[in-house]
């Protein structure tokens, strides 16, 4: 009998360490929920709010949106009130995203309104117990790049075939604008580029930051690029060739960006409105009508008016010797006694006046006589000052052998 109340009493013991052994084993396994990450965009901390990502639709308003979130007429127009030096809803865009942040309660009241102006910037409407509005910037890295291509068409395609942005073709056409026709490129052309590139985040593209240094081989020549700050004051920059000559000219080649030359400088040409032979005394640029009219060179505005043969036009005097005009615009933006930098919009392409469709008539005059600025030997922009020299060469020399070490592809 004791035997059998000895074995009962094993079991039982044996039992009760197996079960705390399984709750043990079932306490180790237990699996805790991992803590959810901080997530923070525009200095909010996004895990205390309930948050709203949306984009402005046609029709949408910024009263319209605060108070689908429940927002009333009165307090909406206190915010408008207090923060109208900084925020002004009526400038708020189509397709431009925003963001609201409301309280995790019941009420679920919205406590910010963030308004993207671009990639970049942002706004802030603070509406918690006091009403704010700042202006903020993304966190952006600057990242190092460098590249070559070959043409076999054209600069847009090739930025394309090596997965590139075409805003890196455009900077490259204001750079080279006074040294090689980008409509006139040869296949077989090729260039490399050190350049950087802004990023948000680590991680989303927000464009180019600068092209450092450039080389640009056209039919076999090369032609060389460096960026190199020419004002330590202001932080003026430009590009300069491997002789520290400026790649900038007096005058840009072009009044436009875009554009095809319908009607060249000519002696005699037939009107197409006027219908009789005459001298054409300037240089026609067909572009779409409202394309900006950039000013070709530094100048004082001494005409901005209109005439029944002329249409809107703008003149301007870049010194003693040289004045341009541009006619036909669709609207001017500038006027008389206004300075203006190489590059300034002044007007846009229209068709006002005698013309038959939306173009610039471009006149150039040198010493009171009209030319053909293409056949002119323009002058150069001014050169680096002798004290820059030295540094100047000393700060090219590593982007130069950088340039040397970038392979062409294999074509």
């Amino acid at each position: 009998m004791k035997r059998l109340s000895y074995l009962l009493m094993l079991m039982m013991v044996l039992t009760a360490c197996n079960d705390q052994h399984k709750n043990e084993e079932i306490a180790d396994n237990t699996v805790k929920e991992p803590a959810a990450p901080v997530v923070e965009e525009y200095g909010f901390i996004f895990n205390d709010y309930e948050v709203v990502r949306d984009t402005i639709r046609s029709g949408d308003t910024f009263g319209i949106i605060l108070g689908t979130h429940g927002v009333d007429p009165g307090k909406i127009f206190e915010i408008v009130e207090k923060s109208r030096d900084t925020f002004n809803p009526r400038k708020m865009r189509t397709g431009k995203p925003y963001v609201i942040l409301k309280d995790r309660d019941s009420a679920k009241t919205p406590k910010a309104f963030i308004y993207e102006n671009d990639l970049v910037n942002y706004t802030v409407v603070d509406i918690k117990d006091t009403i704010n509005a700042y202006t903020a910037k993304k966190p952006v890295t600057i990242s190092k790049r460098t590249v070559a291509g070959v043409i076999n068409s054209n600069l847009s395609e090739t930025m394309q075939e090596e997965g590139l942005s075409n805003l890196l073709a455009l900077e490259m056409s204001n750079i080279y604008q006074w040294s090689i026709d980008f409509f006139r490129l040869q296949k077989g052309d090729r260039f490399k580029l050190v350049y950087h590139e802004r990023y948000i985040n680590d991680s989303i593209y927000a464009g180019i930051e600068s092209i450092e240094a450039a080389v640009f081989y056209h039919q076999d020549k090369p032609y060389y690029a460096f960026n190199f700050m020419v004002d330590s004051v202001a932080g003026g920059r430009d590009y300069y060739d491997e002789k520290a000559r400026p790649l900038q000219s007096f005058f840009l080649k072009a009044p436009l960006d875009f554009f095809r030359i319908s009607s060249r400088f000519s002696p005699n040409r037939f009107h197409p409105v006027q219908k009789r032979w005459k001298a054409h005394k300037g240089t026609d640029y067909a572009a779409a009508h409202g394309t900006p009219i950039k000013s070709t060179a530094n100048g004082v505005i001494i005409a901005s008016s209109y005439t029944a043969g002329n249409g809107n036009y703008v003149k301007v005097k870049h010194n003693d010797t040289y004045t341009t005009q541009y006619l036909h615009m669709s609207k001017r933006a500038v006027k008389q006694g206004q300075r203006v930098k190489q590059g300034d919009i002044i007007g846009y392409v229209g068709s006002t006046g005698l013309a038959t469709g939306p173009h610039v008539c471009y006149r150039f005059w040198k010493n009171g006589v009209q030319v053909d600025p293409f056949r002119q030997n323009l002058p150069s922009a001014e050169p680096i000052e002798e004290k820059y020299i030295p540094s100047y060469f000393a700060a090219i020399e590593p982007l130069k052998a950088e340039l040397g070490n970038i392979e062409f592809k294999e074509i």
